[in-house]
């Protein structure tokens, strides 16, 4: 049941609309109908020429069948192409959902999942069902379309032989459904070993230095190597089983092909060679929907993981009626009674009744030792995480109860850990979002003791201080609460100049 919603969930954004569905479905009919129409003109051609028939009408027929056959190939090079159109639009826009469900995501979860494996999950698991789409409406779709033309003419021409097609076909495709019963399992677990190896090799690339500082670097190499061993038993044994299924289907069709000539041995030479070509065609789209089960045993496989994905829930609760912090000026803190545990209420507690308030304009300096909740309490100050009791208020109201919009321009955080980007100056001060001008930029750079910085140079190697600063301009840049209030003229709620306000005595 739950795979089933998933599937109707991401079929939302998947369906291409109206007009491309049309054109797609009417190259699909031609590059079936086309294929099926040429085997009567080999008959008629062998006939012909069993027959004697004069040179220039075989040569009409030769050329009528090149043609049907160039037509097929292009009816079904045009469906490729649309199919690959229509499934990349719709897997693009699920990347889209997929990426912003995740980045809206708490950080308990994203504590829980790896980069890496987010990135697999985003990237990976939607490549693999873009690529059985393009396969689903080239191979699957126009194949079946292709079996039952095939089964429907070889019928009408001997009603015996369409018998024996129909139910040798009906046996091949009850393999099939059971072969991928065993087969989507192995592939599953292929994915999930893949997407642990990347979230592996993430996290560790990201603290190389640490690693190699502190001489863990062959205990990284050996725990890498138990991470592709894993990914390489999996692959295997999906690979196996995808083989197997081909070998067995191959001598199937090879047997089937045998009873087909030996049953059409009593008719004409031409329909004999008739339905010898059409027993053929019966084949190839069988072999390609045997080859395509692997990506379907993948995408089956990604669907799952996104459907996990997205039946993630936010913990932050959204108010149903959202307040606003005041807009201008310093705002008072209060923390009563709170408690906090990463993990929930059965975690090891890392916060036990903290009781504080401070004045507008009061500042609080936190001492303690290394896991003391000095990081906790700022996290749950800027509603990171909500407390496990207790309740948090900046301005008089509850943050449960604070739009976020207005809590994320009213609180401005700035952490150990700096995260930086493969970027220029402008990019990571801004985060990307357009910005306010050149001048308010290179105004909060000077600020903070970075006058001499290019916004457009690429943003290079820094030092943790730099990296600091950098954090630094960033809140001043949003011009939260507390910042506007030591920065702004009496009465307004943005500086006119950032640069030419100095900070009151005791900032």
């Amino acid at each position: 049941m739950r795979r089933a919603t998933s599937g109707r969930h991401l079929l939302r954004f998947l369906l291409p609309g109206p007009g491309p569905t049309a054109l797609l479905a009417l190259t699909i009919t031609a590059a079936t109908a086309l294929p099926l129409a040429a085997p009567q003109f080999t008959r008629r051609l062998v006939d012909g020429a069993a027959a004697g028939a004069d040179t220039r009408r075989l040569t009409l027929i030769a050329l009528a069948y090149l043609a049907l056959a160039v037509a097929g190939q292009a009816a079904r090079t045009a469906t490729a192409w649309l199919a690959g159109k229509a499934a990349w639009d719709g897997t693009d826009r699920l990347r889209e959902h997929l990426a912003e469900h995740a980045l809206g995501l708490d950080l308990a979860f994203h504590a829980r999942h790896t980069p890496g494996e987010l990135i697999e999950r985003v990237d990976g698991d939607v490549a693999a069902i873009a690529d059985f789409l393009v396969a689903f409406l080239l191979d699957v779709v126009a194949g079946v379309l292709l079996l039952c033309g095939v089964i429907a003419v070889v019928s009408a021409v001997d009603p015996r032989v369409g018998a024996i097609l129909l139910a040798y076909c009906a046996l091949v495709g009850l393999g099939m459904v059971h072969a991928q019963r065993l087969a989507v399992p192995s592939a599953t677990r292929a994915r999930a070993a893949g997407a642990t190896l990347y979230g592996f090799l993430e996290e560790r690339l990201g603290g190389a230095e640490d690693l190699r500082a502190n001489g863990a670097g062959e205990h990284t190499v050996r725990r890498f190597h138990q991470a592709s061993a894993t990914l390489w038993r999996t692959g295997r044994r999906a690979s196996a089983v995808g083989s197997s299924v081909l070998a067995a289907t191959g001598v199937a069709f090879a047997a089937g092909t045998a009873l087909m000539a030996g049953l059409s041995g009593t008719l004409g030479i031409g329909t004999a060679v008739l339905l010898f070509q059409y027993t053929l065609m019966v084949r190839t789209p069988f072999e390609r929907l045997i080859d395509q089960l692997r990506h379907y045993q993948t995408a089956l496989a990604g669907v799952a993981r996104i459907g996990d994905l997205l039946a993630e829930r936010r913990a932050l609760t959204v108010p149903a009626t959202a307040k606003e912090l005041p807009a201008s000026g310093p705002l008072r803190l209060e923390l009563d009674g709170v408690d906090f545990a990463y993990g929930g209420e059965g975690g090891e507690p890392v916060l036990r009744g903290i009781t504080l308030a401070l004045a507008p304009g009061e500042t609080l300096g936190l001492v303690g030792r290394s896991g003391s909740g000095k990081t906790t309490l700022a996290r749950l100050v800027a509603r990171l995480y909500d407390p496990t009791a207790g309740t948090v208020r900046v301005g008089g109201l509850d943050l449960r109860e604070v739009d976020t919009a207005s809590l994320r321009g009213g609180i401005a955080m700035v952490t150990q850990d700096v995260q930086l980007f493969a970027a220029t100056v402008r990019d990571n001060l801004t985060l990307f979002r357009p910005g306010p001008g050149d001048e308010r930029l290179r105004a909060v750079l000077a600020d903070v003791g970075l006058p001499d910085w290019d916004l457009d140079a690429p943003l290079g190697k820094v030092s943790a201080g730099q990296a600091q600063l950098l954090a630094f301009a960033r809140a001043l840049l949003a011009d939260p609460a507390w910042w506007c209030s030591t920065r702004c003229p009496a009465g307004s709620t943005r500086p006119p100049s950032a640069a030419s306000a100095a900070p009151r005595p005791g900032c």
